[in-house]
């Protein structure tokens, strides 16, 4: 018999996790906060303290935190129009205010898929579905994500040719747009929609940097399928099923057209895609 094939009634065997992974896969928390808990002697499996976050668990063994049962969370699907000037993180060594200040107080456990820097706005997903998270973030979905960016400037077809042609930052980067066009203009500036097919690190912010020109604003208004609309500025809102049905399905079309790449298959992501994230 194939050893990946079943004998009928047999059962599925237990799959095995890092403690802290576990903890965070439940939605309780975290894998750094769960890091700490352990650390702290605060988690139990099956009725034995662990303090080591990579013990290895099985989905079949009974995890408790502070003496308390731990059983899988709710999953929750959030989109928040961030406003500018929070960061998008649960703490700040800084003490700056985060995205967690428009949620409402006692709301459990959720995480940002990927972030939007301080000076950026509009649509961010919050989730503590790790493995939902992680897959939206993965370079294989290629989910795209649509911008609107004000700048200080006329917009030119030079500028427009150069923001989907690409340009080399000064870090070595080649960054570009995969479609830009002119929204309106103004005396003085002008709102531009630009696309990426991925969302590296200050991505738009880098591109207009290397051209000389300034950004104004930058709102993020959509993510695949899934459409920022008339949400009020700082409000969170769940996703409705139709729109997370949607955003699975443009995710599993774009799995099924693109083959996992070599490197993804080999573990070594490589410096490209350590840096890759659904932000700007």
């Amino acid at each position: 018999m194939n050893r990946r094939q079943r004998a009928p009634g047999q059962s599925r065997p237990a799959r095995r996790a890092g403690l802290a992974r576990a903890l965070s896969k439940l939605g309780y928390c975290s894998r750094s906060q769960a890091r700490d808990l352990i650390l702290a002697g605060r988690v139990r499996v099956n009725r034995a303290v662990r303090r080591d976050p990579e013990s290895p668990v099985h989905t079949a063994d009974h995890i408790e935190v502070d003496r308390r049962p731990l059983a899988p969370e709710p999953k929750i699907y959030l989109m928040l129009n961030k406003p500018r000037g929070l960061v998008t993180t649960a703490s700040d060594e800084q003490g700056r205010e985060t995205v967690y200040s428009c949620l409402p107080p006692g709301s459990p456990w959720i995480a940002p898929v990927g972030r939007l820097d301080k000076a950026s706005e509009g649509l961010l997903l919050l989730t503590n579905d790790s493995g939902w998270s992680a897959r939206v973030l993965a370079p294989e979905t290629h989910l795209e994500k649509t911008y609107h960016v004000q700048i200080a400037a006329q917009p030119g077809e030079a500028l427009m040719r150069a923001l989907v042609e690409g340009v080399q930052t000064p870090q070595g980067d080649f960054l570009r747009a995969k479609t830009a066009r002119i929204l309106r203009c103004g005396k003085r500036n002008a709102w531009l929609e630009l696309v990426l097919e991925e969302g590296r690190n200050r991505h738009i912010r880098r591109i207009m940097e290397s051209l000389g020109v300034e950004v104004l604003r930058l709102l993020r208004v959509s993510i695949g399928p899934l459409v920022l609309g008339n949400l009020a500025k700082g409000a969170v809102r769940a996703l409705t099923p139709a729109e997370k049905s949607a955003l699975d399905g443009a995710m599993s079309q774009a799995e099924e057209r693109r083959p996992l790449l070599p490197n993804l298959r080999s573990g070594n992501l490589g410096p490209r895609l350590h840096e890759a994230r659904l932000g700007e």
